[in-house]
């Protein structure tokens, strides 16, 4: 992976997200024979500037299931969801008070 960098010499890894999904939002989705529940995002900048998400769950059933990630459908809502995300946590950094 490409590193990204600032004017400052300073390289950054990795910028990423976790975002509730909205009861409004949620789908399901199954994962080898397991039907999962969706409430979480993980959204991450890439080195070239797009978003790349991917949405994790918890199996319908219960239990100590695994949580697994599985693929954002392309919907327009889930798409605003995280354009908005990311745009409210480049405010959210920008605005950083330093180390507490």
């Amino acid at each position: 992976m490409r590193v990204m960098s600032s004017h400052s010499g300073v390289e950054v890894t990795a910028l990423a997200i976790n975002v509730n999904i909205p009861e409004t939002l949620r789908w399901t989705d199954t994962r080898r024979g397991e039907e999962f529940t969706l409430t979480t995002l993980n959204v991450r900048l890439r080195p070239d500037g797009h978003l790349a998400a991917k949405a994790y769950g918890r199996p319908i059933r219960g239990g100590r299931g695994t949580y697994v990630s599985l693929a954002v459908p392309d919907r327009p809502e889930l798409t605003a969801l995280i354009t908005d995300a990311a745009n409210r946590a480049s405010s959210l950094w920008a605005a950083n008070l330093g180390i507490h």
